[in-house]
């Protein structure tokens, strides 16, 4: 089926490339997710992948872990998924929308997707503006930044840039970077799935869909992340960053619209 192989090409090259771009996989996995399921499933099956690659990099770089910083922004962080995943439900069952005309197609836009849609926007900026991409905040704010990334990861996934811009302000090595943020990401996964979990579901050929869908992209981003790790250099690819960025917010606002 074709969105199973579109699904597993994005899920290999986002893996491959993280390596040294320094996207999120969930970033690109939730719009392309969204092509084919409703936008509060696809947000849960974005949120499984990601759990697994992050568990995967976790058996890589556990010995590096600062477990003082986890528990300074990861509990806030595990608090905050669990009200935005309660947000999302709640968006999910508003009845809230509004439907216009192109051309002779009626379209529909729901509360969810202009949120969502506004939300990729947002955070594809974090890759696109040098001063975002550059913002860091003082080692006290720790427990704000905490409950602003895991709120945001409940609600959208969306928790890698918030996370990156509190933690690069502390004084931890590359290996400690990375391993606790790992650690961090899936305390959030594992928090909001607990609700995603409960309040989404999915009947039939649906249910079989999902599930296909959620194993084929975890299997391919754990063969990118295997690849990536031995084959490529770590450098930075501006112009793939720059043309992923442009078509997430084109995606964005096609959702935004009620396109897609």
């Amino acid at each position: 089926m074709l969105s199973l192989v579109i699904i597993a090409l994005t899920a290999f090259g986002v893996s491959l490339l993280t390596f040294f771009s320094g996207f999120g996989l969930g970033t690109i996995l939730l719009p392309v997710f969204a092509l084919w399921f409703p936008l509060e499933i696809a947000v849960a099956m974005t949120a499984i992948v990601h759990l697994m690659n992050n568990l995967f990099k976790f058996f890589l770089v556990r010995k590096f872990v600062n477990f003082k910083v986890v528990l300074s922004f990861g509990v806030p962080a595990i608090i905050a998924a669990f009200i935005g995943a309660i947000l999302l439900q709640g968006l999910s069952l508003n009845p809230t929308h509004f439907t216009y005309e192109l051309g002779d197609r009626v379209f529909d836009v729901t509360l969810i997707k202009l949120v969502m849609a506004l939300i990729i926007i947002f955070f594809t900026l974090f890759e696109l503006i040098p001063f975002l991409k550059k913002l860091s905040f003082s080692k006290r704010f720790m427990p704000i930044g905490g409950a602003l990334s895991g709120f945001f990861g409940g609600l959208s996934g969306h928790q890698g840039a918030l996370r990156s811009a509190f933690l690069s302000k502390l004084d931890l090595s590359k290996e400690q970077f990375v391993a606790t943020g790992t650690v961090i990401a899936c305390l959030v996964d594992l928090s909001r799935l607990a609700i995603y979990t409960n309040r989404f579901h999915l009947h039939g050929n649906d249910h079989q869909m999902t599930v296909v869908s959620v194993v084929v992209a975890t299997l391919a981003a754990f063969a990118g992340a295997y690849i990536g790790s031995r084959v490529l250099k770590k450098i930075t690819m501006h112009i793939v960053q720059n043309l992923v960025s442009f078509g997430l917010i084109v995606l964005a606002v096609l959702l935004g619209m009620g396109i897609i």
